[in-house]
């Protein structure tokens, strides 16, 4: 019961504040793909991430703009980001990805947006627990959640080096298979070569005789 109590305490303290969208993205050669968060007041909090998982040089364009139009974030050619900062304004915010700079390659970006009021809920007290008791578990509720945070920010950090690992992997194996190829074609060429020159060097031997 005690953690039942527990775990209800919490879905209250966090699950009411926050609202997050994370989603993968493929972006086509030449687009440029936006996304909307809505900022219900000012002062919200809003975590921008993104990460790009494959294609081309693992770089994309971004762009945040304000409900007026305002750019607030901006950046060129970056492989990933991540960046908290305040809604000065109510209304949506604009989140962009450009692949423009891409003729022809596409890319896979994971990006997540979360809006997030600051302002803490009381957790629910028991009858005969202390207020001191109380400020001390949603203390360490909010520890804990920091760093959950850090654990996924992580994990998120982890797979996109992962991907970009596997990805230079796949690379280098085609690139050594095509560099096979071609060193066995020139090996065939100058074996060749070898069996045309000898053959010119009699045939000019025997017309010397001749």
């Amino acid at each position: 019961m005690r953690i039942s109590s527990l775990l209800t305490g919490l879905a209250a303290l966090f699950a009411t504040d926050v609202a997050a969208t994370a989603l993968t993205y493929k972006l086509t050669a030449n687009e440029k793909a936006c996304f909307y968060a809505q900022a219900p007041s000012k002062g919200e909090k809003i975590a921008f991430y993104f990460a790009v998982q494959s294609g081309g040089s693992f770089d994309v364009d971004y762009e945040v703009t304000d409900p007026n139009g305002k750019v607030t974030l901006e950046g060129t050619n970056e492989r990933q980001g991540d960046f908290v900062f305040t809604a000065n304004e109510i209304g949506e915010y604009q989140f962009c990805f450009s692949n423009e700079m891409s003729t022809y390659t596409d890319k896979y970006v994971d990006f997540e947006i979360s809006v997030e009021n600051e302002a803490r809920v009381a957790l629910p007290s028991k009858q005969g627990s202390s207020v001191e008791q109380t400020s001390a578990l949603s203390e360490s509720a909010f520890k804990i959640s920091g760093q959950m945070s850090v654990i996924v920010r992580n994990q998120k950090y982890f797979r996109t080096r992962e991907n970009r690992n596997f990805s230079t992997v796949r690379s280098t194996e085609k690139r050594i298979i095509n560099f096979s190829f071609i060193q066995c074609g020139l090996v065939v060429a100058m074996g060749a070569l070898q069996v045309f020159i000898v053959r010119f060097f009699f045939q000019g031997a025997r017309k010397g005789y001749v």
